[in-house]
């Protein structure tokens, strides 16, 4: 499958500043071009629909959607997970379907994946 990191997510990887824990998650996405739908797991709740996958010593998730018309990955968020702390990625992610702006980033991925620059 085709992978299409979102420009959040592309934004919170450079925002990581040891490049041992961004190659780590950059490893866990490229591991998402076969069988994304068998690795991590099926979230709940708001981010229903969305799946997750842990990179970097279990500290990390890569939050991801599948679409399988066009057979495509769209990682939509990544970062580490710290329950019940406000920089905790599942926390930010519900906050960005709640506002609508997660589906905001899957649509303009979608958009910029099928337009053809010259």
């Amino acid at each position: 499958m085709q992978i299409i990191i979102t420009p959040l997510a592309e934004k919170q990887l450079a925002c990581i500043s040891d490049r041992r824990i961004q190659q780590g998650i950059e490893r866990a996405i490229e591991s998402l071009e076969v069988n994304p739908d068998i690795k991590g797991k099926a979230l709940i709740g708001p981010l229903s629909g969305c799946r997750s996958v842990r990179a970097v010593a279990q500290r990390y998730r890569v939050i991801y959607k599948i679409n399988y018309e066009q057979e495509t990955v769209f990682i939509v968020a990544l970062g580490i997970r710290k329950e019940g702390d406000r920089a905790d990625i599942y926390a930010l992610a519900t906050k960005l379907v709640k506002a609508g702006i997660l589906a905001l980033f899957i649509l303009a991925a979608i958009l910029f994946s099928t337009v053809d620059f010259p």
